[in-house]
């Protein structure tokens, strides 16, 4: 199995990502670039500004759901995008999982950034987090 990607998924309404990884945390940088293709090019979108995240879940769900929202809040309250992740970890503390990341990318500039799909929420429809021979796999519907 092809390891290290993102791709859209076919979705009635919304968009539906997955991503893979070779470990959890590569898994989650791809997804986090996932969404934000959504919404531009992120090629175009440059390193800028580093916002180092952190969060918690009560699962490997929960914990990929705080990672977006995250990312998506910064996104709505800031203004930016992003086009560089740095997943640190992702671990089980206790009876939660948390994360340590960071992320890279600047304001969006519509005379520089090409507008595509907003997203307006993570959502839990569809979500998965598995393990398959030694890929992990992700997917996630973004509400639009």
């Amino acid at each position: 199995m092809r390891c290290g990607y993102f791709r859209f998924l076919e979705h009635t309404a919304d968009a539906y990502v997955e991503a893979t990884g070779r470990t959890l945390e590569e898994a989650f940088e791809w997804m986090a670039k996932g969404m934000f293709e959504i919404m531009t090019d992120t090629s175009k979108v440059r390193p800028l500004i580093k916002k180092d995240l952190s969060g918690t879940g009560v699962d490997l769900e929960g914990v990929l759901y705080r990672w977006l929202e995250d990312l998506l809040i910064l996104h709505d309250a800031e203004g930016l995008v992003f086009s560089e992740f740095k997943v640190y970890e992702v671990k089980k503390i206790g009876d939660e999982y948390t994360y340590k990341a960071s992320a890279w990318g600047e304001v969006f500039d519509p005379s520089r950034h090409e507008i595509r799909t907003e997203v307006k929420a993570v959502t839990y429809s569809l979500m998965e987090v598995k393990n398959v021979d030694g890929c992990w796999v992700l997917r996630v519907v973004f509400d639009l």
